[in-house]
């Protein structure tokens, strides 16, 4: 099990995507509405209530992904629906950095850009694993 690569790259991507939730992707300043001041905020995921559970789901299904070795189509199909979600994560940061007066994205952003990174080298190693095996049982 943990000796496929795939549950390497499934193994860092459920690490880095509970590490998104203590590392900031962006900073900037934000109007508060009680003071009318300008205040900085260093935005995680656990500043949006969908980013949070985003990111914690990421982890949990990637952990759970690595025990479906068994089945890998079904292992290839989590994996690609978690590419899909972790993009939609990038894409929900994104549109939190709008309702900032400024903001830049932070260094540590690159931890969210490597989360579907590794689930797309995840998902190219359960393929080719499935394509050994497809052409073992032909060669039988």
């Amino acid at each position: 099990m943990l000796q496929r690569i795939q549950s390497i790259w499934l193994l860092l991507a459920a690490s880095l995507s509970g590490l998104s939730t203590q590392f900031s992707f962006f900073s900037g300043n934000r109007m508060n509405t009680t003071t009318n001041e300008k205040e900085w905020v260093e935005y995680t995921a656990l500043q949006g209530s969908i980013t949070t559970l985003i990111a914690i789901a990421l982890a949990v299904a990637a952990l759970v992904a690595i025990f479906m070795y068994k089945d890998r189509k079904r292992q290839l199909m989590v994996t690609l629906a978690l590419l899909i979600v972790s993009g939609i994560q990038i894409a929900l940061y994104y549109s939190a950095s709008n309702g900032f007066t400024e903001s830049k994205t932070d260094l540590t952003s690159l931890i969210s850009f490597a989360v579907p990174v590794f689930f797309l080298l995840a998902a190219v190693g359960i393929y080719k694993d499935e394509q050994l095996v497809k052409n073992a049982d032909r060669l039988r």
